[in-house]
């Protein structure tokens, strides 16, 4: 493992933020000597499958995380005066199940708490801890936000409830961004590392790949926000430090922090999320008891498809053409697919909520149990 790890990275699924390629980024970290890097789109885990891909394909090892969105409160409030502020939060997945929980959590953001953007709260994050190594995160960060608000005993509790949820794997986040508040920040935090004993770990933030982007970047900026590159009151980084360091920039900055930089390697050791391909993975259908297997009960209800469609028309050759069809989706694995597309689409024709025809055939096949469900 090199001597540094990026952990805080945007990529272009960070949209109309991160101006990093997905291909770029592994490339990138392999030119500057590190075989290992995360990826942590705001709010989204879009890119997550390509990034693993890419990095594989690279000889780097992927870190599957995600910078999301923590409510000021709960994350159903959505009171215009009180909630359309929110933290940001850096969360990777150590193994399988944090990837699971991760994904978890970012859904719930939209499902549940989106309001201006995909929130969670600390409710959730209780709840969907494990398997995951959370970072303190940028000057929007709880913490951060706690510290410049020079509220120092706000920015402790805050530190201590995220130590008690996720124990050592909770670090501070400490940046080489070139902002000014930046460095009060990591002030504080390596005082409040240092009070609380909770670990320190660097990052830069990295929102393009290399300094000479930061244009560009800015360019991307302007188009997110319907600003000109003219105009005075654009949004603006104010900085062009953000993008994909070399491990010397990274080490040289925070030398006299050298364990904020060591423990990047050592959060890379523990994340080791593996993905399997070539393989349908679907949830589980619950059939009714009186079934023995799924396919009996897929079986059942083509046939009664076959009977309601065509009656007494129904022919030994339709007969063999619904068994035939059958047969070729248990060869291929889809048993639980076909019943689980046949469940909501029943659903929905049942209480008359409007199903479109790429619905009705969206499996691919034009079974019978498909037809049967259009009989509403």
């Amino acid at each position: 493992m090199s001597n540094f790890v990026h952990l805080h990275v945007h990529s272009e699924f960070s949209l109309l933020d991160g101006a990093n390629r997905i291909k770029d980024l592994p490339v990138r970290a392999k030119e500057l000597g590190m075989d290992a890097m995360a990826i942590t789109d705001h709010g989204v885990m879009f890119g997550a499958i390509d990034f693993y891909k890419a990095c594989k394909a690279n000889g780097i090892k992927p870190i599957i995380g995600c910078e999301v969105y923590v409510a000021n409160r709960s994350r159903h409030d959505k009171d215009p005066n009180l909630d359309s502020k929110y933290s940001h939060l850096i969360l990777l997945a150590k193994n399988n199940e944090g990837y699971k929980n991760l994904a978890k959590l970012v859904s719930i953001g939209y499902t549940e708490g989106f309001y201006y953007k995909p929130r969670i709260d600390h409710e959730v994050l209780k709840q969907y801890h494990e398997g995951l190594i959370c970072c303190s995160a940028c000057l929007a960060g709880e913490v951060n936000q706690a510290i410049l608000e020079d509220d120092m005993e706000k920015a402790k509790q805050v530190a201590l409830w995220y130590k008690s949820i996720f124990g050592e794997d909770y670090y501070l986040e400490i940046q080489n961004n070139g902002i000014k508040q930046q460095i009060l920040a990591n002030q504080k935090l390596i005082e409040l590392s240092r009070q609380l004993d909770i670990p320190l770990v660097a990052t830069n933030d990295a929102h393009y790949l290399k300094k000479e982007d930061a244009y560009n970047h800015e360019v991307l900026l302007c188009i997110q926000t319907g600003k000109r590159m003219s105009d005075a009151d654009r949004m603006r980084f104010e900085t062009e430090e953000l993008y994909v360091k070399s491990p010397e920039e990274m080490i040289e900055y925070f030398r006299n922090v050298p364990d904020a930089i060591e423990n990047t390697v050592k959060i890379a050791e523990k994340c080791n999320v593996e993905f399997e391909f070539g393989h349908t993975i679907l949830p589980n259908y619950d059939v009714p008891k009186e079934f023995k297997t799924h396919y009996d009960y897929l079986a059942k209800l083509t046939e009664d498809g076959l009977k309601q469609r065509y009656g007494e028309k129904l022919t030994k050759e339709l007969k063999q053409r619904a068994d035939y069809e059958l047969s070729v989706i248990d060869k291929m694995g889809y048993v639980d697919y076909f019943l689980i597309v046949w469940d909501y689409i029943y659903y929905a024709k049942t209480h008359h909520i409007p199903v479109g025809p790429r619905a009705w055939f969206g499996c691919g096949f034009p079974c019978c149990l498909c037809h049967w469900n259009n009989r509403y």
